[in-house]
């Protein structure tokens, strides 16, 4: 049971103050992974490792993205039909930043996978340079997700308007 914000660890639940915090890429060539997280979205450098890894940030955490070729210098990206990671979601936090990264996004000339409206949340998909997928997303206030009449979660897929999202960005400046 979870009480106050405390664990019971007889309990079934989870402690409500575990999150994740941090993910580590395997990718091919460390500097164009850079190029793509550090020059086009933005994260700080807070540490390389020679050419074989890179932990970036953003705020000055030690690092939200760690990126290496330990096991993957040169490699190719994983085939379809195979398990792994599906994507790795990056939290905005408020719609003008998540308009923010799709602009820096175009400015690169990276193409999107899909853009959607879960009711919960809004995102937009695409692929890193290693072809692992990322989701840039924002979500919404709590008190805005759609819920069902039993109180439990009605997320949804619909397309999200990119160019309502991109308005965010008028007048700021």
């Amino acid at each position: 049971m979870v009480e106050s914000g405390r664990h019971d660890p007889g309990g079934s639940g989870l402690d409500p103050r575990v999150d994740i915090g941090h993910v580590h890429l395997k990718v091919a060539d460390l500097d164009r992974a850079l190029g793509f997280y550090r020059d086009v979205l933005g994260f700080d450098v807070t540490q390389r490792v020679g050419d074989s890894a890179a932990f970036l940030s953003a705020g000055g955490y030690h690092h939200h993205l760690g990126l290496n070729t330990w096991d993957s210098r040169g490699g190719a990206p994983a085939p379809p039909g195979t398990t792994g990671l599906y994507h790795v979601a990056i939290r905005y936090p408020d719609r003008a930043s998540l308009a923010d990264a799709l602009i820096r996004l175009q400015r690169a000339g990276i193409r999107l996978d899909g853009a959607a409206d879960h009711g919960v949340s809004e995102a937009v998909y695409l692929r890193d340079p290693d072809g692992n997928g990322v989701e840039l997303y924002r979500d919404r206030p709590r008190d805005e997700w759609p819920m069902k009449e039993d109180g439990s979660l009605a997320m949804t897929t619909r397309p999200l308007d990119l160019l309502d999202l991109l308005r965010q960005l008028e007048g700021v400046g």
